[in-house]
This record gives structure tokens, sequence and C-alpha cells, in this order.
């Protein structure tokens, strides 16, 4: 072994001695070695002096190599989940009572509509990431859940496709009813459900919501601004306590099933993407 490799073995030896806590090197020979030898001088050494020596790793790409591991960053203490699993509890039977306000009052007995029963969300009542559609179709008025047709397929694969599951979002539409015909909601029907919905996103609070095609928005934003021209765009939706929530609008599943091109379903993903984004972060405003 030449004298400069057996040198940095020594200091390597020596810094690791000094982590463990040791304040000297032992002295040794090697059999046969003369007392006088580069080896023999830097093994006496103490390893303080040995330490106080500069040095220069052979190259920056094997330095952390050369470095003995240290201990594991003790890891912090787990939070009590408690305090979630209560709120999310909590949020929960708050929707709950606003559901059977909704049904007691029943404000779609002032309009037409075709349903069976009231559809009024799905997912986790204190999820960060919501999605709004317009309205139930004919497969969410029989189950009685939003977004289960195909349409609402198409939405699971998004959604597990961003590494979530379905009970890890909650969804919703403006209408809890089914409107004859599957028909594009009216301003009027539109005005009797929006104080439910504001409630129902007030209570679930959540970071973003993604609004689902060109009725939701309108609904939604009070908004007359075409889809495809704000798609993908930050917009934001004030309630009556003052919290603002950022809202992604996309095109809404249907419209990707009637319109299956590559563009189409990349503009969509990116837009879900955004608002995964933005719900991961907790931010509140765009």
């Amino acid at each position: 072994m030449d004298e400069a490799a057996l040198k940095k073995k020594v200091r390597q030896h020596a810094e690791t001695a000094r982590l463990l806590g040791v304040d000297f090197v032992p002295r040794y020979r090697r059999r046969g070695a003369a007392a006088n030898s580069a080896e023999a001088m830097v093994a006496n050494e103490p390893a303080a002096a040995v330490l106080a020596r500069p040095t220069v790793p052979e190259s920056p790409s094997l330095a952390w190599a050369a470095a003995p591991a240290l201990p594991a960053p003790a890891k912090p203490p787990v939070a009590p989940t408690l305090g979630l699993e209560a709120l999310r509890v909590e949020k929960a039977k708050r929707l709950d009572e606003l559901r059977q306000r909704y049904e007691k009052e029943a404000p779609h007995r002032n309009f037409v509509t075709a349903h069976t029963k009231v559809v009024w969300g799905d997912g986790d009542p204190h999820a960060r990431l919501v999605f709004v559609g317009e309205a139930p179709g004919e497969e969410e008025d029989r189950q009685g859940i939003p977004f289960v047709g195909r349409s609402g397929e198409l939405l699971n694969k998004a959604i597990i496709a961003l590494g979530l599951k379905r009970e890890d979002v909650y969804i919703c539409n403006v209408l809890k009813t089914r409107p004859p015909d599957n028909a594009k909601p009216t301003d009027r029907e539109v005005e009797a459900c929006y104080p439910y919905l504001l409630a129902q996103l007030a209570i679930v609070a959540p970071s973003a919501i993604v609004v689902l095609g060109a009725s939701a928005l309108k609904a939604l934003l009070k908004s007359d601004d075409s889809i495809t021209r704000v798609r993908g765009t930050w917009k934001e939706l004030a309630l009556p306590d003052g919290t603002r929530i950022p809202v992604m609008p996309t095109f809404h599943p249907a419209y990707v099933l009637r319109n299956h091109t590559p563009e189409i379903r990349g503009q969509v993903w990116m837009d879900i993407k955004k608002a995964a984004k933005r719900s991961s972060e907790g931010s509140s405003t765009p």
C-alpha cells in the first residue's frame, strides 16, 4: 500500500473512532515495518492531530462513501389520529343533517323532475379535493350515488391515476335530483339548489374543487364563460363565511366520452392533476 493510500485509510479509521467517542488512536506496528516508516508515524499520532490535517477527497462523487454512516435521526412522534377522525365524523354528521334538511324542504318540488332518489354526495366528508357536476343521470338516480354511470367510470379512472381512491375525494352535483331526460339544469332549478350546494362545500371545506362541464361552471361560479376558453385556468369560489376555494374548470366526463380524442383526454387529465396538486398543498387561494 503506498503512503498516500495508507494515510487516507488511517484518517478514515480515526474519524470513525472520533464519532464513536474514542479520543486517541492506539499505537501499533506492523510486523517487520521500520520504526520511522510513514505508516508507523501516522499510526502513532493522536486522533485529534490526524483529523486536524486538511483533507481533500479523491473525488466529490466518492466523498459520501468514505464517511461513516451517521445514526438515523429519531422519528418524530406519531401524531394522534383521533382528532382527524373526530373531525371526519363530525363533518359526516353535519352533511347528513344538511341532507335531512334538504329532503324536508325539498326544493326540487318547485320544478319538474324525473327522480326517484335524492343523489346527495359521495366520498370523504373531509376530502381535500372535491368534484362538482351538474345533475344526476339515470344510473345515479337509480343508485342514489353521484357519478356511477359511464361518466363515473371515467372519473374513477382519473382518480385512481392520481394515486387516490374514490373514498379519498368528495363528489357531488349542483342539482340533487335528476332532471327530465337528463336536461340541462335551468336557472330556476340552480337557484333553488344553490344554497344547499354552498353549505355542502362549506362543511367539506376542500383545498380545491374541480368543476365538471359548462353547466356546473355556470351554476357554481355564476359565470357565462365558455368552458373551452376557461378550462385549465384557476377560478375562485367565495363561500358565505368568507372562505375562498380555488376552482379548476374542466370538461365533463360525458363530453370526453363523446369526444374521445387524445387532445381532449390530455386536457382533462392535465386539469385534474393541477387540482390534485393544489389540494395536496392545502392552499386556499389561487
